[in-house]
């Protein structure tokens, strides 16, 4: 455990998910979105407890969005494209 009562100290832990990775929603127009919130990093105190003894957590969350819309079509600019045939610039002369 660290020494200085400045700082607190957690322990790592390793986490398993329980149920679906996503909730699903469908809107009134047919678009589904997907909502999943994912666990980044869970530690627990190791120097230190919660006022009333319970022990002390840090939680890290992220949430990712999936919508899909009815068509199911999607744009992507040709720039983004990987693979794309390299061409060199057009060049002009004065």
């Amino acid at each position: 455990m660290s020494e200085n009562p400045e700082k607190i100290e957690f322990k790592m832990l390793d986490y398993k998910r329980l149920e679906n990775d996503f909730v699903s929603f469908e809107l009134e127009d047919g678009t589904i979105v997907k909502v999943k919130v994912d666990l980044d990093r869970v530690g627990i105190a190791v120097n230190f407890k919660n006022p009333d003894g319970t022990p002390h957590y840090a939680i890290n969350t992220s949430v990712k969005l999936s919508i899909t819309p009815p068509n199911k079509t999607f744009t992507v600019q040709k720039n983004n494209i990987k693979g794309k045939s390299s061409q060199p610039p057009s060049q002009m002369f004065s």
